[in-house]
């Protein structure tokens, strides 16, 4: 483990700040440092007290047990409660150049909101854009071989060229060869970390993490407050989010009990795609891999195999037309006829009631968009957005 140095560190963006007031902000990462307050008991607390986190701060036990929280959690809560500082927490975040995003900011991502354990507060350096909606995990084995790092490097410099952020989790291996190659290739990255974000794990990917943050191609991003160390438990949890904020992931290369498969297990529950590489069938470091495609994960021979199954074609034109075309009324009719099960165009033409070729002009502009996908010629689905 390293801690990360400001000191010599240019940043070209301002670091994001959550849209909450200092005061309130601050009980949200209060909160957030009390073991024992995750996001089930976040969401008791915030619906009990309306909102109100400074109120459900200074509560009393009487009043913790009425929002829901059981005996143990309040009284480990009331002795974590007189040693943390609501106000000197936010000063710590400022000094340490880290910015804020809680449920309640509208910057928060999307994708990640919709999992049932999202995280109530995140941490970064660096700032997500419009274009991180466009995400895929690339993760696998730490002890990667030649094959797994030159089909690492090759999918994910196309994918980068392409417009699709990379998230993995700073990890020595396949994690750190995703990183460094959407960086070579101009692209952007989002690295997930298991620790507080003034710590960087593994120590050798310091200067990894500091090239993402400098670059401004980039994002460190952590659940954890700041001084926390990465523990056993810590990783899988991490997982849930490199998986929750991305479209699907991507297993390169991983042996039976590879941390990736956590990865691709969480992005199944949380009906997220899943992709794997094949590897040769007498290689332990591709037993994980060639198992996920025996049990239904997309297998993965070029880059195309993920792009059209997550719709990721012309990111940047979806992006030109979803800010230059606002919706409609016959966008809005016919997202609300989509489901995602195919329903052919004839269909839709007689459910809208509205002329064939509004019907036709109107799903080419949705496709565009990025909003629905076709299946077949004349089938349609809606389409994930992140």
């Amino acid at each position: 483990m390293e801690v990360f140095d400001n000191r010599n560190v240019s940043v070209r963006d301002t670091f994001p700040c959550t849209a909450l007031s200092a005061e309130a902000a601050g009980y949200w990462v209060a909160f957030n440092r009390v073991l024992g307050i995750g996001p089930a008991r976040f969401r008791l607390l915030l619906e009990y007290f309306r909102d109100d986190l400074a109120l459900a701060w200074r509560a009393d036990s009487q009043e913790l047990a009425q929002a829901g929280l059981h005996q143990k959690t309040i009284e480990a809560f009331l002795a974590q409660r007189a040693k943390i500082e609501p106000e000197r927490e936010m000063e710590r975040l400022r000094e340490a150049q880290v910015g804020l995003l809680t449920w309640r900011d509208a910057a928060y991502p999307a994708l990640l909101r919709e999992i049932d354990d999202s995280p109530p507060v995140l941490y970064l350096r660096g700032t997500l854009t419009e274009a991180d909606r466009f995400a895929l995990a690339v993760v696998g084995t730490r002890n990667s071989d030649g094959y797994g790092q030159q089909v690492t490097e090759r999918l994910v410099t196309e994918l980068a060229r392409g417009q699709v952020t990379i998230v993995s989790g700073l990890a020595a291996g396949i994690d750190s060869l995703a990183h460094c190659a959407a960086l070579d290739a101009g692209g952007r990255t989002i690295a997930v970390l298991a620790c507080g974000l003034d710590i960087v794990y593994p120590a050798q990917n310091v200067r990894l993490a500091r090239r993402i943050v400098e670059s401004g191609q980039g994002v460190l991003l952590s659940e954890h407050p700041l001084g926390m160390r990465p523990e056993s438990g810590s990783f899988p949890a991490r997982n849930r989010i490199i998986s929750g904020i991305s479209q699907g992931v991507l297993v390169v290369e991983a042996g039976e009990k590879s941390g990736a498969l956590i990865t691709a297990n969480c992005a199944i529950k949380q009906g997220r795609e899943v992709f794997a590489v094949p590897g040769n069938i007498f290689a332990s470091r591709s037993a994980g891999t060639n198992r996920l495609i025996r049990d239904g994960a997309h297998m993965v021979l070029e880059v195309n195999d993920i792009l059209e199954s997550l719709n990721l074609f012309m990111i940047p034109l979806r992006m030109e037309v979803q800010q230059a075309v606002p919706e409609n009324a016959e966008e809005r009719d016919l997202l609300a006829l989509l489901g995602h099960e195919p329903i052919h165009i004839d269909e839709l033409i007689i459910n809208s009631q509205l002329p064939a070729p509004t019907v036709t002009a109107t799903l080419t502009m949705l496709e565009l968009k990025g909003l629905v996908k076709v299946v077949g010629s004349t089938q349609f689905v809606l389409a994930r957005q992140g």
